[in-house]
């Protein structure tokens, strides 16, 4: 059994977890252990997060995660100004920062300055690797983490609707790029602080959620599809 398969992952699912639900059905449906069936996803969506995940599925397939890893991603997700979250998420100590109301021209000036290359510093609560060990976990161990900025590229951010002190926006980004951090820098330029209360992925280059399975979708399997491969995914 050999493909792709296109998931919308629920909130309060971990990627793994998407992928372990469908190793199960995989397994189930070849009669072997799920430890013996080859199933991987491109690009973690945090816990809090919804939305497209991109599995693989088959030896053929696995081996080509870097591949899909590098494709765009496009999500729709809601800013909160005037406070913080240690996480930059809901999961964080949630702390009160500005009771200022910035206007709709003041925060599409700052949205404005985040389009294009720019320099990023990852969340500390990420799973970058520093000297060998995740981000998140030496964060969670109260030790010191130090991410060096590197670029990225947005290529589309847009305010989608503004009513204070919620912001939904729509933003493109290329492969690397935390949407949580981007969140914060706005809000730092607006001095209001600001983190992510939700986000969902809608498109993985051109795969859309609108076309993705959900654990509560009947025959899973049957949505299983391949490209060839010498195929240009992006």
């Amino acid at each position: 059994m050999q493909g792709l398969l296109l998931v919308d992952k629920p909130t309060d699912w971990t990627s793994f977890d998407a992928v372990n639900y469908v190793r199960r059905i995989v397994a189930k449906a070849e009669d072997k252990k799920p430890k013996n069936c080859k199933v991987g996803h491109c690009g973690t969506l945090d816990p809090f997060a919804t939305g497209l995940l991109i599995l693989l599925v088959g030896k053929e397939y696995t081996r080509r995660a870097g591949e899909f890893s590098k494709l765009d991603k496009t999500s729709e997700k809601t800013m909160r100004l005037g406070q913080t979250s240690t996480t930059g998420d809901p999961e964080g100590e949630v702390m009160a920062v500005s009771s200022v109301v910035p206007t709709l021209q003041d925060i599409e000036a700052a949205v404005a300055g985040f389009r294009g290359l720019i320099e990023q510093i990852p969340p500390m609560y990420s799973a970058i690797k520093i000297d060998g060990q995740r981000a998140y976990k030496l964060a969670r161990e109260g030790k010191e983490v130090i991410i060096p900025a590197r670029p990225v590229t947005v290529n589309r951010l847009e305010i989608i609707d503004y009513a204070y002190p919620e912001v939904r926006l729509v933003a493109e980004v290329t492969s690397g790029t935390y949407i949580r951090a981007l969140v914060e820098d706005i809000g730092q330029v607006l001095g209001t602080g600001a983190y992510t209360t939700q986000l969902r992925r809608t498109h993985i280059a051109n795969y859309s959620v609108s076309e993705a399975v959900t654990p509560q979708t009947d025959d899973i399997l049957a949505r299983l599809f391949t490209i060839p491969l010498t195929a240009n995914t992006a």
